[in-house]
């Protein structure tokens, strides 16, 4: 199961999706209460009769109301807008992470998405009809599986995977800006650029430490851990508060901007 967290205009937004991309999204005032029952799920395009597989949610930055719901099994990601579905890409491989991107549509709107299938980084744009949607596709090494993207508030991506390295690109160039090599002692599996300062990112491994550090200089400045291996991790999408759900069954919040 994935979680997302994003602010809406004076309220949160939690989504959640399972593993046959069962979507459920509610809206939340500060207090946690549900502001006008505003709750909603979609249920998958195939009614969840296929097999359970890696599931992962996405909201826009520029319209908390659309989402994007990826599904490894079908090799396909799903565009709503709340209930209602608007497109479904298709990938090459399977799906393993998504994101969508900000500073990169006209207009203010976001409908880029950022990608990770297989060793390729692929970005989308859910309006575009030529290629089924797809504007490019980066390749890594071959056998080197990418698990985790995000993008940052200056357009730069972050994409890491089983090798332990952190590669930054820069979409306007499609090329690779740095790599910070082996940052991670495991695989990574989670990433969120700090919105406090573009130039830092944290990185979340298969074990129980999350780091940050400086991505150009390959400067590690400090890191937190839980008290197992983390299952999940998010950052919201406006502040550097991040959270975590380890294999203890317990959960961590570290509000790193006001330290």
């Amino acid at each position: 199961m994935d979680f997302f967290l994003t602010v809406g205009p004076e309220c949160l937004v939690l989504g959640s999706v399972d593993c046959y991309g069962h979507l459920i999204v509610s809206k939340l005032d500060t207090g946690g209460e549900d502001i006008e029952r505003l709750t909603y799920s979609v249920l998958p395009r195939d009614s969840g009769v296929r097999e359970g597989s890696w599931a992962g949610l996405s909201f826009s930055p520029s319209q908390w109301s659309m989402a994007a719901v990826a599904h490894s099994f079908c090799k396909s990601i799903d565009i709503y807008d709340q209930d209602i579905h608007l497109r479904t890409l298709h990938t090459l491989w399977y799906p393993s992470s998504v994101n969508f991107l900000q500073n990169l549509s006209h207009g203010g709107e976001s409908s880029i998405l950022a990608v990770t299938e297989g060793c390729q980084l692929t970005l989308w744009d859910s309006r575009m009809k030529e290629k089924g949607g797809c504007l490019k596709r980066i390749c890594g090494s071959p056998g080197d599986i990418f698990y985790a993207v995000s993008g940052s508030s200056t357009g730069n991506i972050a994409v890491g995977g089983a090798d332990r390295t952190v590669t930054i690109y820069d979409p306007r160039r499609w090329s690779a800006l740095s790599r910070w090599v082996h940052c991670s002692k495991y695989e990574i599996t989670g990433l969120a650029f700090s919105s406090v300062d573009a130039d830092y990112i944290y990185i979340q491994g298969v074990d129980y430490e999350v780091i940050c550090g400086q991505w150009e200089q390959s400067n590690k400045v400090f890191s937190f851990r839980g008290d197992s291996n983390w299952l999940g991790f998010s950052k919201c999408s406006n502040m550097d508060v991040l959270g975590g759900w380890c294999d203890s069954g317990s959960i961590f919040v570290a509000d790193v901007g006001s330290v």
